[in-house]
């Protein structure tokens, strides 16, 4: 991934920070459509792969407030593709490992990053709050082959849905995330979130087997809630709570004490979709999967929103 890309600002990025020019309206027209109002506030940035950036297909425009860009990575416009998830919809987007034989950087996923963070970003810096929302199909039924060992037999512990990654991340470590990962030796849907730079996650998992909240070839609406002041996570599928436990029974996100409590302030080094590192730099997790109307937002959700949200976009 070249470095132009990684911190790309683009004409429709300086329009946003300066309030001046066409492209904001044309952000707010879109999230108007896709998001319900007593949502649209709180988004901040938002992708329905319906909008790439002129004169570079390889790039998605963000629909949200903040018009921070991401990648297609390494198959670019390629993978853009004529799927429904709601109403209204038109392209999604294909992730999926490309060569499991290889060590080798040419899986398809999505994203941006910046070691320096990204100042787009700005609004999960000391915040209090974040939701990550979207619809998701799978179409895999376990793990992929780990590329980056020797083993043939080795598989991922995960797999990769949507995150915003912390201010101090390698391009793997998260601040909140929608994944699928191996929970005392089952894979199961999770919440998992950090709220400090460098300290320790909070995992919410879900009780229900994931194949039956992600059937392969469905596609499914999910949201997770992150609450850094109290602690609290949830997850949600087709705008209903999903039962679930902690991992922990502790107080990783050290929020006994007296507050308010907030997130690290400091600016995210970016997004990842479909697998980790969105700077290309190594692969991890992918998802042979198609997603839709990702929205990331700077607020918890309540559950009344999200089923609202749902079915503002269910067909």
């Amino acid at each position: 991934m070249s470095s132009t890309r990684i911190v790309a600002v683009s004409l429709l990025v300086v329009g946003v920070l300066t309030g001046v020019g066409a492209p904001p309206a044309q952000a707010d027209r879109s999230v108007a459509r896709g998001v319900h109002p007593a949502l649209r506030a709180h988004v901040v940035a938002a992708y329905d792969f319906d909008h790439p950036v002129p004169g570079d297909p390889a790039l998605e425009r963000d629909q949200g407030r903040s018009g921070t860009e991401i990648e297609l990575v390494n198959g670019g416009s390629a993978m853009r593709v004529p799927d429904h998830a709601y109403r209204g919809s038109g392209n999604a987007v294909q992730t999926r490992q490309v060569d499991p034989t290889t060590t080798g950087n040419d899986d398809w996923k999505a994203g941006t990053w910046s070691a320096s963070g990204v100042r787009t970003l700005r609004a999960f810096s000391a915040t209090g709050g974040t939701t990550i929302m979207g619809w998701f199909k799978l179409n895999m039924d376990s793990p992929a082959p780990n590329s980056t060992t020797a083993e043939p037999n080795d598989r991922y512990n995960a797999i990769g849905l949507a995150g915003l990654l912390t201010g101090d991340s390698d391009g793997h470590g998260v601040r909140a995330l929608l994944e699928l990962i191996d929970v005392d030796g089952e894979l199961r849907l999770v919440a998992l979130g950090r709220r400090l730079d460098g300290g320790n996650s909070q995992t919410f998992a879900a009780r229900s087997d994931w194949r039956e909240l992600l059937p392969v070839g469905e596609w499914v609406h999910l949201a997770a809630t992150f609450d850094f002041g109290t602690g609290a996570l949830a997850l949600y599928r087709n705008g209903e709570p999903v039962d679930g436990f902690y991992t922990r029974a502790d107080d990783p996100w050290l929020v006994a004490g007296p507050g308010p409590h907030v997130t690290t302030a400091s600016d995210p080094r970016g997004i990842k979709i479909g697998g980790s590192f969105p700077q290309n730099t190594v692969e991890r997790n992918p998802c042979d999967c198609r997603m839709d109307g990702l929205l990331f937002l700077d607020s918890v959700v309540s559950a009344s929103d999200v089923r609202r949200q749902y079915r503002h976009l269910a067909r």
